[in-house]
Order: C-alpha cells, then structure tokens, then sequence
C-alpha cells in the first residue's frame, strides 16, 4: 500500500513538474488509479485534466469539475483560495484516506453527520488506531502514516497543504510526520456546504 500511494504521489508530481507543461488532473480518484502485474500505479483518464505553463501557479476555470468527496473545496467555491495544483493534492489526500480504511474507522459509531476526515482527525489526535486488519506493529506505523499525510494533504484552504514534492518526502521518510494543524477548529467546514459563492460560467 505505502509503495502504491509513492507511486501515485510520483506520478502526480511528474505531471506538475516533469512535463514541458504543467498538467492539472482534477479526478484523482481510486477509479482512476490502474495497477500493473507489479502492482506499480498508473494514473488514467485524463479527460478533466487541464494543460498550464510550468510557472502558472494559478489556474482560471470556467466550471467545477471531479468527483464529488474528491474534489477540492477551491474548485467549488472561490471563497476557500484560488485553483492551482493543491487542487490535485487535496484529491489525492482523500485518495490515501480511501487506500488506507479511514472511512470504515466508523465502526459502532454514529457519524452519519460528521465529515469523515474531521472524525479520523479527532480519533487519531485522541490516541485511537487504524481500525484495519494488520498482524505487524510496523505495518500499523505504516498505515498511521499514510492517514496522516493524507490529513496534511485535505487541508481546508490550498495554502495549509504541502506540495506534492512535500508528500513524496514525507511518504519516503522512516518517521511518522506529525499531526498537522486542525483545520476542522472552525466554521468553516459546516459553511462550505450553506455559503458557498458559486463559480460562474463566464469566469
């Protein structure tokens, strides 16, 4: 799982970065994420993607586009920052939390209405595990990893994630990162969902 989620994050970087233009995916999702015999990731379907010039760190858009519980809050709404390529580290965050079980960590618990990343938040920050099935203590290290770098990557606004040339450092290192700063501490994540300034189609 931890050599598939560097692959992914490699792959993301290659496309901000490695490429004589910088490509924007805006669907990173598990659907789009094809394993060989080897189980090395390939990142698919670019049909959303958007093409940009390696030193444009903003990018204009005329609609929303993704896969809802993937897509960053920016994309829908101005008022959360401007598009950019934390777009894509936003999805892939909520990628590793879908790789790693966050959202099966629910169970015998009522959260129906709790934004699930808050929840993993809380239940980590209080001392709780990784609820998935793992038989090595160093395997359960691994996983608390993956969840916390993908909580550092669905920071709120785009300016509080890391670049995905931070994600790659912090998936190779032997340390667990610490836990990043608490982005759920305020409203604005319950006005994301009643505020939001639409984006027009004539921006």
């Amino acid at each position: 799982m931890q050599g598939i989620a560097l692959g992914i994050a490699k792959g993301i970087e290659y496309l901000h970065h490695g490429c004589a233009q910088q490509i924007l995916h805006f669907d990173i999702k598990p659907n789009n994420i094809l394993l060989d015999c080897d189980f090395n990731p390939k990142i698919s379907d670019f049909g959303l993607a958007k093409l940009c010039s390696r030193d444009q760190s903003l990018v204009s858009m005329t609609m929303a586009r993704g896969t809802i519980g993937y897509i960053a809050p920016e994309v829908f709404s101005r008022n959360f920052g401007k598009v950019s390529s934390k777009s894509d580290v936003y999805s892939f965050g909520m990628l590793l939390l879908e790789m790693v079980g966050a959202r099966n960590n629910n169970t015998g618990e009522n959260i129906t209405d709790t934004y699930f990343p808050e929840w993993i938040y809380h239940h980590l920050e209080d001392g709780g595990e990784i609820a998935i099935e793992i038989e090595k203590e160093e395997d359960s290290n691994i996983a608390k990893k993956l969840t916390i770098v993908g909580l550092w990557c669905i920071g709120w606004h785009p300016v509080d994630r890391p670049s995905m040339k931070r994600v790659i450092n912090m998936l190779e290192s032997q340390e667990c990162p610490a836990m990043p700063p608490n982005p759920f501490g305020t409203s604005s994540v319950r006005s994301f969902a009643t505020d939001l300034e639409a984006i027009s189609e004539s921006e």
